[in-house]
């Protein structure tokens, strides 16, 4: 009994170049070559979601000033100011001690300081607040923490009028009052 690779190569030894193509029909014992593999498929969790997203990941410690026009995604610590015109996600385990001025804030982790938020803030059931927070609109989850004061849901006429009520009740001028409410009168 001859084996299969002993024939082929006695057959290639004995036919002239000219005959020695491929046979058109695939034999019976050949496999498909594998598919290349990409040894480092990239991890979804890292990549940024959304247009212009800066993510900083959970090892990451830094310290200073963070502007910019896109959003950002927090999973480290911060300390310092940020000043963004997009989304601010603070992950569940980031610690920050920080400044923040966004369109919108979700928390996550645990922030200490100062939040004001054209948009919506959301507090998740992880998420920790302490200090003073100002939002358009605020949603707080089922065991979340908070501590500090806070300002949701007035626009800025809104806001004058009540400078203006508190005055007339303390003696003080309705200008004072917006003053020590931080509200500026637009005429």
């Amino acid at each position: 009994m001859a084996l299969w690779k002993e024939t082929a190569q006695n057959e290639q030894r004995t036919m002239p170049n000219e005959q020695r193509a491929m046979p058109s029909e695939p034999s019976e014992k050949t496999e498909p070559a594998p598919a290349p593999v990409n040894p480092v498929a990239p991890r979804r969790e890292s990549l940024p979601r959304d247009r212009n997203e800066s993510v900083l990941g959970s090892g990451v410690s830094i310290e200073g000033k963070m502007e910019g026009d896109g959003d950002v995604r927090i999973g480290g610590k911060f300390k310092g100011d940020i000043h963004i015109k997009g989304k601010l996600s603070i992950q569940k385990g980031a610690h920050l001690k920080a400044k923040v001025n966004a369109e919108a804030v979700t928390i996550e982790g645990e922030i200490d300081g100062t939040v004001v938020a054209s948009g919506q803030v959301a507090l998740s059931e992880s998420g920790q607040f302490v200090g003073d927070l100002k939002a358009k609109t605020l949603t707080v989850a089922a065991g979340s923490r908070m501590r500090g004061n806070v300002e949701f849901g007035w626009n800025d006429a809104e806001a004058a009028k009540f400078a203006n009520g508190r005055a007339h009740e303390t003696g003080q001028t309705a200008s004072a009052a917006r003053e020590q409410a931080g509200v500026s009168r637009e005429l």
